[in-house]
């Protein structure tokens, strides 16, 4: 029996040895299936909350999300990272519970409860193991309604906040992100992408207090409850007791969100004694609702996401440039920006900026080839599922559904318009927001080692940096 056996591995092992096996093709990649969502069910309480339920049994798990449309751009103009401290300061003490004792508690629950924000939204998120999920619902329903944000709680935020801050301004690719932002969005509520120390200095409990009595409101405001979760009026009825009373306000107005016309502008924000140059170049951008928006998204992939991308190929891996080359497609409610990004050393600066703005061009000049259509695509659908394979990540996009209006099958539809987008497609609206004609050209640099070269490139704004 024992030779039998032998004989017939033997066998199948010369069968496999005499295949011939083409080493310099890549495997093939199978068909990629669309996402198909699991139950959802979506109701309103009477003061304007949203709920939002997805079951998802595989795991003994619960992730919840609390999203507010309060997000940065609503922060006033003189204060602005004012959401952004409303959020880490919410589980800092609420009328029962310290922050010691709120953080204990998650503990027990072996869970989070943690709050952040975007551009558009405040998010509380929170999970544990589904038997807890009625301690965690109550957790969350404390700290969004009665948080008191304790004087000290405050005084060390702000001292921790100041010196992240005179970190990040020590960053040339944090000045440079900072100029871009107001090149393509002006005064707008989109142009600071971070709190200043000046408006550090204006945070208390009662500024907090006040935006959060503003905005943290049921009306504006969706509960996402993701998981193995109990019968459903029984959930429903914990959600009620919990924030069934929680008053309605009414919203102020929004902000005006008036994107300037974009224009070719290079600033170069002088940093003496840096040794690299940080190249930003870009400009505002269709938002996801678009019809241009998965033409551009995969048009940007193909530019400059990734090892496989052009700019990474070319400025890192043929010129030897940079370490980094890559391009960023931000998508937000109301606005969206596209930018090419890369740190080169001085002496490279200006052939440097000639092979950026070639990539910016050729995406514009001539239709992408098949296969590297086909390699993108499969990419992006690939990375896309993967992303929804855990509770955590399929609550980060239902949430941002949420936030940016989306429709509520986009999901289930992404796979299919990202493999729907062809080539002259492509090609339309990089002419429009690639080509590099009018993108603003941000370098932060030591003016004196790189500024004759920068003005080769046409009229230059210098400024010092901050």
């Amino acid at each position: 029996m024992m030779r039998r056996c032998l004989l017939v591995l033997a066998i199948a092992v010369l069968q496999l040895a005499a295949q011939t096996v083409d080493r310099t093709k890549p495997p093939q990649t199978p068909p990629i299936p669309s996402y198909k969502l699991p139950p959802v069910f979506e109701t309103k309480l009477p003061n304007g909350l949203g709920i939002v339920l997805v079951e998802d049994a595989r795991f003994p798990l619960v992730t919840v999300r609390l999203n507010f449309r309060a997000g940065t751009k609503f922060d006033p103009p003189d204060r602005p990272g004012l959401a952004e401290a409303v959020a880490t300061l919410l589980n800092e003490g609420t009328k029962t519970r310290t922050s010691r004792q709120i953080s204990e508690e998650t503990d027990a629950m072996g869970g989070s409860l943690n709050a952040g924000t975007g551009p558009d939204s405040l998010t509380i998120s929170g999970s544990a193991v589904s038997e807890s999920l009625s301690r965690l619902l109550t957790l969350l329903a404390d700290v969004t309604l009665n948080a008191t944000f304790p004087q000290e709680e405050v005084e060390l935020y702000k001292q921790n906040l100041v010196q992240k801050l005179r970190a990040a301004r020590a960053q040339p690719d944090f000045l440079a992100a900072e100029r871009l932002s107001q090149a393509i969005y002006g005064s707008g509520p989109y142009a600071h992408i971070a709190p200043t120390v000046e408006s550090a200095g204006k945070l208390d409990p009662k500024v907090l207090a006040g935006f959060r009595d503003t905005y943290l409101v049921p009306n504006n405001a969706t509960l996402l409850v993701m998981g193995k979760l109990p019968a459903r009026a029984d959930l429903i009825k914990t959600v009620t007791q919990l924030f069934g009373s929680w008053p309605q306000r009414q919203l102020p107005p929004a902000p005006d969100m008036t994107v300037p016309a974009p224009r070719r502008q290079i600033v170069l924000v002088d940093r003496p004694g840096s040794v690299q140059a940080d190249i930003h170049v870009g400009r505002a951008a269709p938002t996801r609702l678009s019809s241009e928006y998965f033409p551009l998204m995969v048009g940007n992939s193909v530019l400059g996401n990734g090892a496989n991308s052009r700019m990474f190929r070319v400025i890192r891996e043929k010129e030897g440039f940079a370490y980094d080359a890559h391009s960023e497609y931000s998508t937000k409610r109301d606005a969206a920006d596209l930018a090419a990004v890369t740190e080169v050393r001085n002496e490279v600066i200006e052939p440097a900026l000639r092979a950026v703005f070639t990539e910016l061009e050729n995406m514009a000049d001539a239709p992408v080839p098949a296969d590297e259509l086909a390699n993108t695509k499969n990419f992006l659908s690939g990375i896309y599922l993967l992303r929804l394979e855990t509770q955590d990540g399929l609550a980060n996009q239902l949430n941002t559904i949420q936030t940016l209006g989306l429709p509520n099958n986009y999901l289930e539809t992404y796979t299919t318009r990202v493999r729907s987008v062809e080539p002259d497609q492509i090609q339309a609206v990089a002419k429009k927001y690639i080509a590099p004609d009018q993108d603003a050209v941000i370098i932060v640099g030591d003016a004196s080692k790189i500024g004759d070269a920068v003005k080769k490139f046409g009229e230059v704004t210098v400024v010092k940096a901050e």
